[in-house]
């Protein structure tokens, strides 16, 4: 989904190569006839849902999510998915209960590069890939979910946090898949797998 603040090119180009039909787009009609909706994203949190809001894109993903088709949101993408980020003052999706958190006490932020991710719950698109996996990160927010049942996998810097969830047919990581080397290019070929059902 095209709305100004998405890693288009990368993401799209990883899901092509992997057999995936992509359509980049801005338009809420095509959102909402997608067989599966990827929300890339990085830059600023309130710039993002402003775009959303202006390109009419809210109800579309809302009513993609609701009818059950798979969605997956990446980084920033994944934190519009909840109430608030100490980032803005604008509101989330308020898809997913929960708050997205600054870090603080890191060494550095923006916490940039590879990092271990711990996978915590048995989740389709970790399928084929070892407990522990190395995933590439560039953010300085980090998501905190109010149900902890959607914990998917967790990253250690200087706190311990949700680098991946999932809630039925929401799926987010913090990390960068299409960034992340032959095991990010296997949990997205699981996406697609997954699409095709």
């Amino acid at each position: 989904m095209n709305y100004g603040a998405g890693n288009l090119y990368s993401i799209s180009l990883a899901l092509e190569k992997l057999g995936a039909k992509v359509k980049v787009t801005d338009s809420p009609a095509v959102v909402k006839s997608a067989g599966a909706v990827v929300l890339p994203g990085v830059g600023a949190f309130d710039e993002a849902i402003t775009n959303l809001l202006r390109l009419n894109l809210l109800p579309a993903i809302k009513k993609s999510i609701e009818d059950g088709r798979p969605f997956l949101g990446i980084c920033l993408g994944m934190q519009l998915l909840f109430y608030k980020s100490e980032e803005g003052k604008r509101n989330g999706l308020g898809i997913i209960k929960g708050r997205v958190r600054r870090f603080r006490g890191a060494e550095k932020i923006p916490h940039m590069g590879w990092n271990r991710v711990r996978c915590e719950k048995e989740i389709p698109l970790w399928k084929g890939l070892p407990h522990f996996c190395w995933m590439y990160f560039a953010h300085s927010f980090y998501p905190q979910p109010e149900e902890e049942s959607i914990i998917a996998g967790i990253t250690d810097y200087n706190t311990v946090f949700a680098s991946m969830i999932w809630k039925d047919n929401i799926f987010g990581t913090q990390f960068h898949p299409e960034k992340s080397g032959k095991d990010g290019l296997l949990f997205l070929k699981n996406f697609v797998k997954l699409c095709r059902r």
